[in-house]
């Protein structure tokens, strides 16, 4: 009987110690994993927001600062090649003459087109244009490198009465409902057997100021807008980005006297 009671009771100890070491396993485990569990994490999510805070931040300010400083750095790189250019005009005499003052061929170069300018603007100035004119004309590929540079000088020369850009134009092309910038270099009267109509010459630059069509245009088709020559090849230079936000028109009732004295003067 003894026997049996302790067999008895080992059958009931163990699995009350197996249960009872599950049970501590489990409470372990489980008292374990909330530990895991209440880790923080939103700190790490929080550090994930700053840095993205940060570097979008730092991106923005960076791409300011390029935008700021590279028209200047342009600016400032151009005019400094523009200055070393004119300056070699003269200096090397002076460095000849053992004068080693930088700025000097420079400030030769501007004082020497100044005296120019006002050479060829006297009488014997404009002799003497004309006759070396004469003789570049006379030179088979010169001539034309020439005529097509002093085309693009007089189009920005103060003195609009050479044969220059006269007014800027705004024509409907190549469709209805599309628009070309250009510029009228001269106005024509076209005679036919039902009368006379009067054309404009319009120049619509296709490569900056070089090379472009020409249309003629009837002078009620063409749109006029409040802009001088210098401001028109400003926004072609600059490929429509110095373009005002809002453009107005001139009555095209309103004819300069020049035009009037062009218009005359083939009349006749």
């Amino acid at each position: 009987m003894a026997s049996r009671d302790r067999d008895r009771d080992r059958e009931l100890l163990i699995p009350v110690a197996s249960i009872s070491d599950n049970g501590c396993s489990k409470s372990s485990s489980a008292s374990s994993t909330p530990l895991a569990v209440t880790a923080p994490p939103h700190h790490h999510s929080g550090r994930e927001a700053i840095s993205k805070v940060v570097r979008s931040w730092a991106s923005k300010k960076f791409m300011t600062g390029c935008v700021i400083l590279l028209p200047l750095a342009i600016t400032f790189y151009v005019t400094w090649g523009f200055i070393h250019f004119v300056d070699g005009f003269f200096s090397p005499i002076y460095d000849h003459l053992g004068i080693n003052i930088f700025g000097l061929g420079f400030v030769t170069s501007i004082t020497f087109i100044f005296i120019v300018g006002v050479f060829m603007s006297s009488w014997l100035g404009a002799s003497v244009l004309t006759l070396g004119e004469w003789f570049i004309k006379k030179m088979p590929l010169v001539s034309y490198i020439y005529s097509a540079s002093k085309q693009i000088s007089a189009a920005i020369s103060p003195d609009q009465t050479s044969n220059a850009f006269k007014e800027v134009a705004i024509i409907r092309h190549p469709r209805v409902g599309e628009y070309a910038f250009g510029f009228i270099t001269s106005t024509v009267i076209l005679q036919r057997s039902s009368g006379e109509e009067e054309l404009c010459c319009v120049y619509v630059p296709s490569n900056h100021l070089y090379i472009g069509d020409i249309f003629l245009i009837n002078t009620t088709d063409i749109i006029r807008p409040n802009l001088s020559v210098r401001e028109g090849i400003e926004i072609v230079i600059s490929g429509g980005m110095s373009i005002p936000q809002i453009l107005t028109t001139i009555d095209t009732q309103v004819i300069p006297s020049s035009r009037l004295s062009n218009l005359a003067s083939l009349k006749v």
